[in-house]
């Protein structure tokens, strides 16, 4: 039987697949990078619907001995820290209390501590914490003890990262790496916002009180951190002490002279009343406007 000469040969139907088939990868996502082991802090990232942990070549160095006024809280941390590296049990840390006195940087200094012997910080936005799972999936057979970095954390009411964090934090039918925990910093304790309405749900069982279920909800979350660390505003003698450190750190030198330090000193209250805030953070500000002036003036820089 004669074939049809209309008919396509074998080589042009293959050429066609092989066409079609170049056209679909091109509409297909690039593939998602892996992650660089060799770094020692990372924050998770996504590419449309798809989430990778990004390198952080530079992270932010800041040691222990460069945090005033938090002698306590340093120890706590520090302490824990020290179990997770050990292999020990520890628990997930809720940091909580004023802006600008040393949560996030606490934080980091752990990293710089700790990152010889094995400690890693992973990043993640609040936004991105419903991806927590994937982000523990990554991590869970990897020799490294990872910290999960929430900075500034806050929901509103029905956010669906809050119920990923509740359930990593309560652990699922799954048991919980253990190679991971969760460091959190938040202004405020209860991580979502309170009413006064709220009170009206109170009820008084003979002389105990029972906070209503709204209440209870909210309280909830923060309770999963099996360790609290509060701070608290600075006094004047902690924000001029951390002011003279910073100064320090950019390679100014503190005067000797009692006249000499008060001039100093008043400016950097003055620096701090205009910023409404007396804290480490605004001390680390100052003091780098300070040294920057003080470089301008004697013609440094290019």
């Amino acid at each position: 039987m004669a074939s049809d000469p209309a008919a396509p040969s074998l080589e042009r139907v293959l050429e066609r697949a092989e066409a079609v088939l170049s056209r679909l990868e091109a509409l297909l996502p690039a593939p998602l990078p892996e992650p660089d082991w060799k770094a020692r802090a990372f924050r998770w990232r996504k590419r449309g619907q798809r989430g990778f942990l990004q390198a952080i070549t530079h992270p932010h160095a800041i040691r222990l001995d460069d945090l005033v006024a938090i002698d306590e809280q340093k120890r706590t941390i520090d302490r824990n820290t020290k179990q997770f590296i050990a292999g020990l049990a520890a628990n997930n840390v809720l940091l909580t209390g004023s802006r600008g006195t040393g949560k996030s940087s606490l934080v980091k200094a752990m990293l710089v501590k700790y990152a010889a012997k094995g400690l890693r910080l992973i990043e993640v936005d609040k936004s991105d914490l419903v991806d927590l799972p994937d982000i523990v999936e990554h991590i869970a057979l990897r020799p490294e003890r990872f910290i999960v970095f929430c900075d500034d954390l806050s929901f509103d009411a029905n956010e669906p990262g809050y119920k990923a964090l509740k359930v990593i934090l309560d652990g699922t039918i799954a048991a919980a790496s253990s190679n991971v925990l969760i460091y959190a910093t938040s202004n405020r304790r209860h991580l979502l916002p309170e009413y006064f309405s709220e009170n009206l749900e109170t009820r008084h069982v003979g002389e105990e009180v029972h906070p209503g279920e709204s209440v209870e909800e909210k309280t909830s979350l923060s309770e999963r951190f099996g360790l609290w660390i509060s701070f608290y505003p600075f006094t004047q003698d902690d924000y001029l002490a951390a002011v003279d450190l910073w100064l320090r750190f950019y390679g100014v030198s503190v005067p000797n002279e009692s006249k000499a330090v008060e001039a100093l000193h008043r400016e950097a209250i003055q620096f701090s009343l205009q910023r409404g805030s007396r804290s480490g953070q605004v001390a680390w500000q100052f003091a780098r406007a300070h040294a920057g002036a003080r470089g301008l003036k004697s013609g440094k820089g290019a």
